[in-house]
Formats: C-alpha cells, structure tokens, sequence
C-alpha cells in the first residue's frame, strides 16, 4: 500500500513537472512580465531609405551604429526586393503577399484625379489578404503606427478605416484615414505647427510601439512600425524650416538619419526592458529605393533609384532579428528574397494556416529567414511601374527604366510592355546593371519577355476592368 502511495506520488510529481515545462513554452516569466511562445513581431519599413544607407552596407561614408548592431545580432540578406520602386504598391504588397499589379495600386496613391490617371483604385481593397488579419485570427495583438499610404488623405475621403485590414490599434499620418492630429496641422507630411515636431516623429512611434506591446504582452503582438523617415524633406531641427534649398541636400540628410538610429536604438533597448527583445522577431526594410541619390552614394553605386525597376530602386536593406531562433553574425549572400515572401513565411513562422483561397505572388522562405538554410527562389519575381507619361521618373535618363522587369535566378530582363527596349543583366556578376547581354541569349529573352508582358496585360486588363465597374 504503502508502495502505491509512493507511485501515486511519484506520477502526480512527474505530471506536475511536464505541466510546469508546458507552462515554461508557452508562458515564460522574465523581469516580471509573460513572453510568449510565438514571437511579437515588429516589422520596420523604413521610408526611402536606399541600401547604401546603413554603413552594415556601404563603404562608410555615413555610420548608423545601433541598426548595425540590429544586423550584427542577427541576419543580414544581400538579394532582397521590393516589389515597387515607390511607396503604395510596395506597402500593398507586403501587406497582403500580392504583386501590387494585381491589387491595382501602381504608384503612391494621391488624389482621385491623379490616381485615374494612373490606372489605380484610391485604396487597397479590404478584402484582399492581410498579415495583419491572419495574425490576429490566430491570437495576436495588431498595431499600425506610423506612415500608412493605403489609402485616405487628400481628397480620398471614404477610404477605410485601417481596423478593416485586421488591426486592433492604429496611429498614422495624413496619408491616411483618421490621422494622429499631433502630427497633422497640415495636409502634408509636415508643419511648423504640428505639437510633435518633424525630427521628433520617429521617436514619437517608438514610443507608440512600445506603449502598444507592453499593454498587450501577455499575447504575441504584430506591429506595423512604418516611420516616414527616411522620406524627404529633412528637418534636423527648427533652424532649418525657412532653409527649403536644404531640405533634400545631404547636409540635412546625415543629421536625420543620425536621429532616426538612435530611436532604432531607443526601439531595442524598450524591448530589453520590457523583457521581450529574446522572443522578438524584428525584420527592418526599406518600402523603396532613395532619391536624390547622392550621385549613387545612398543606393552603393547601384543603377537606379527611387521610380526606377533598375536595382537602385528594388534592391534594399534587409534585416532579421530573433535572438531565440536566430544566431548572430549571419549573411545571406544567396538567397533572392521578395516582400511577397514575408506574409507566407511570417505565417509559417506563427503556424499560420493560409486561407486555401489564398493565391499570393511569393513563397515561404522562412527557412532562409531564420537562417536555418539558403533556400533557392521557385517563383519568378515581376515588377511593373511607369506605364505611361503621368508616373514619376529619376531625372538622369541613366536611371529611368522601362516600366516591366522580371528576375529569375541570376537573370533579370527589363522591357516595355510593347516588346521594346530589351535589356537582360546577369545580376550575380553585373550587380550595377551596365552590360546588356540579351543578343546572347535570345531563347531566354523571348521566355522571359513573353512571361512578364503576358503577367502585364492580364492583370492590367482584369483591374481596368474592375475600375470602370467601380
């Protein structure tokens, strides 16, 4: 009997000690708070930052110290792209996972005129898919702060509310629904009146950031943290605001993205105290490439720029911190990531089951992500931006492209949707796009040309059509 009550003990203290371990994975106590077992995520996009931007990047020629210790601790990738050279479609299709193409959103979305003009919709449609909203059917707290550009301001009054795309919580700028009035005097990006000041605003949304995870930290958190630094025009402080011949120049440059890594800093070291920067999934990006350039300083001697399908305006910065998961020091020099691989691979990350109606433009690349493995790209990536006279172009005619562009593995072609100005650049060995070898591989040119102008013409066609029902 007395052998039993000793086994009845022994298998009450075992299946106390696995519900302790279960409890552990699940809900792990540090410095007083509950960390999670899914990650919060915060994903950084940056706005108009070029890839020559971060001195974990370039030469020197500028030093941002705390986002290269972001880098330092964890991946760094060299082939990544946005999937447009400007800021709506790219934050559409991160968004939702889809080429911006086939959302309808072709440029930065602007006034009603304008956008009619440029073939679009005045917003992103709701019912596309949304990260956002997968994440939070599974459980996560959903925050939006800073810069939004899917739709509202200007004249586009009945755009919708941010809260449709799946987010609990939001705060944001005039291009948006519902603006923060502390940052809105103005109809524009921004104002002398404004309460919290243009060189404040960055850290203005760290703040927000971490205010919206420490009240939500007993559940995973998903933060949208969009700044719109690095945007122009640059205002390092009050001395500056009748000084409009400054406010692109590189002198007001340095100062700004000085002041915007320190509050990346500032973002890293709130999460150290609240406990939380082990089980955070940090990505930082860019929506875009930089313009004015520098003479190519800001985009590492790339072709191209802000507007431009050449590299300078689609190859950026990209970084992926995880302490838990991820070791330090890591470079991924192989793999050719997209902005329409993170919904996918966010979601496997989480568990996430995609909808089986589901039909992104990217892949599930979250072994790369993790730095688990290189992974090797099945799906081709495409781009199209500047269709006809109305869409914005880099001044030096070197820089403006012709408005498709398709890359598969280490072969990108650019080409017009009428079958002219035929460009084919190796990419692994001519990174600043200066030999057109298309008279050498015709085979492929013509595969690769049919592929992207056939994508063109059919989305196009099918959102045109949506437009003239609407």
């Amino acid at each position: 009997m007395n052998r039993n009550k000793r086994n009845l003990k022994g298998l009450i203290k075992g299946f106390a000690l696995i519900l302790t371990a279960i409890i552990s994975v699940s809900c792990i106590a540090t410095r007083g708070t509950v960390v999670t077992a899914q990650p919060h995520i915060i994903i950084i996009y940056t706005d108009d930052m070029g890839i020559g931007d971060l001195s974990c990047y370039n030469s020197g020629w500028v030093n941002t110290p705390n986002i290269d210790k972001l880098a330092a601790g964890g991946l760094k990738f060299n082939n990544y792209y946005t999937a447009s050279p400007v800021c709506s479609p790219s934050r559409a299709a991160i968004t939702s996972g889809i080429f911006p193409t086939e959302l309808g959103i072709n440029t930065y979305l602007h006034s009603r005129a304008g956008n009619l003009k440029h073939e679009q919709f005045d917003y992103l449609d709701p019912s596309f898919p949304s990260m956002a909203r997968m994440l939070k059917d599974k459980g996560y707290k959903t925050g939006h702060i800073g810069k939004w550009h899917l739709g509202g301001g200007r004249d586009v009054d009945d755009a919708p509310s941010i809260k449709k795309y799946g987010f609990d919580e939001y705060v944001t700028t005039y291009e948006g629904p519902d603006p923060d009035q502390l940052i809105t005097a103005s109809n524009w990006i921004w104002s002398e009146i404004d309460s919290i000041k243009r060189w404040e605003r960055t850290g203005y949304f760290v703040d927000k950031t971490l205010d919206f995870i420490s009240r939500n930290r007993n559940a995973p958190c998903f933060v949208n943290l969009w700044p719109d630094d690095m945007h122009d025009p640059w205002i390092p402080d009050s001395t500056y605001y009748g000084e409009k011949d400054k406010w692109k120049s590189r002198e007001a440059f340095v100062p700004v993205l000085e002041e915007y890594d320190r509050q990346i800093g500032r973002l890293m070291a709130g999460l150290e105290e609240l406990g939380l920067s082990e089980n955070t999934l940090v990505i930082f990006t860019s929506d875009n490439g930089a313009y004015p350039t520098f003479d190519q300083i800001r985009t590492n001697s790339q072709r191209g720029a802000k507007n431009s399908l050449y590299e300078g305006g689609l190859r950026m910065p990209f970084i992926v911190h995880w302490p838990a998961k991820i070791e330090p020091r890591k470079v991924d020099n192989q793999t050719v990531i997209s902005s329409v691989d993170i919904l996918p691979s966010i979601c496997s990350i989480t568990g996430v089951k995609l909808p089986k109606s589901y039909k992104g433009s990217g892949e599930d690349m979250s072994m790369a992500l993790l730095g688990v493995r290189e992974q090797n790209r099945s799906t081709d990536l495409m781009w199209d931006f500047g269709r006809n006279e109305f869409f914005n172009k880099p001044k030096e005619v070197h820089h403006q492209s012709q408005h498709l562009a398709i890359r598969r593995g280490g072969w990108k072609l650019l080409v017009n949707s009428d079958g002219t100005q035929v460009e084919l650049f190796d990419i692994k060995k001519d990174w600043n796009e200066t030999t057109n070898v298309a008279g050498s591989h015709p085979k492929l040119v013509m595969e690769l040309s049919e592929k992207v102008i056939h994508w063109y013409k059919t989305k196009r066609k099918i959102r045109l059509n949506s437009l003239d029902k609407g």
